[in-house]
């Protein structure tokens, strides 16, 4: 017993000696582009300044609505949906269809008020080009973190959904989010209509 007993002590002496230190939680390291942009064809009814690391594809989803694109950055798994109304062609006042769509912008942002932290609109006017609109940020684990709508209160009405194909994840996403959001306020600063 008094063996078993030195013996014990021993290693709980020797095998004490040394200070535990966790490891430091790790993340994937994202490496982002240089920020540069152009700006897309002059075959939609409207324009604006994209990054040039991204890409413009038609809505698949949507194959009959030739001016519906979404704007593309494959490294981040990044969607910036566009869709694109003429006010004047709905079948009824360009008035009635303007505040349509707007109430169907703003009930698509705060669907998102389930997951969402909170929602933060800002109105947005451009009277040298004639376009006026609201962006909505989503902060939370929402499926999309930034939404808008731009017009020009007569003709054009452009609706912009951002997402990330991937889970809702604010802490892992946060840095792609931070890094996509000023592309989005360059493309909403720059949009003009032809």
């Amino acid at each position: 017993m008094k063996v078993w007993l030195i013996v014990f002590a021993i290693i709980f002496l020797v095998g004490c000696t040394e200070t535990y230190t966790p490891k430091p939680r790790g993340f994937f390291r994202i490496d982002f582009p240089e920020k540069s942009y152009t700006s897309i064809a002059d075959k939609y009814p409207y324009k604006f300044e994209v990054p040039d690391y991204s890409s413009i594809e038609k809505d698949y989803r949507n194959p009959n609505q030739s001016n519906w694109i979404n704007i593309v950055v494959p490294n981040n798994k990044v969607e910036i949906h566009i869709s694109y109304y003429d006010l004047k062609n709905q079948g009824k006042s360009s008035r009635e269809s303007l505040i349509e769509f707007m109430e169907e912008t703003r009930k698509l942002a705060y669907k998102h008020s389930i997951k969402a932290d909170a929602i933060d609109e800002q109105i947005f006017m451009n009277p040298g080009h004639k376009v006026y609109g609201t962006i909505y940020k989503i902060q939370g684990n929402a499926a999309s973190p930034m939404q808008f709508f731009l017009t020009d209160s007569t003709k054009h009405f452009l609706r912009g959904a951002f997402y990330i194909r991937e889970v809702p994840d604010i802490d892992s996403l946060r840095p792609v989010i931070n890094f996509i959001e000023p592309d989005i306020i360059r493309l909403i600063e720059t949009t003009s209509w032809n």
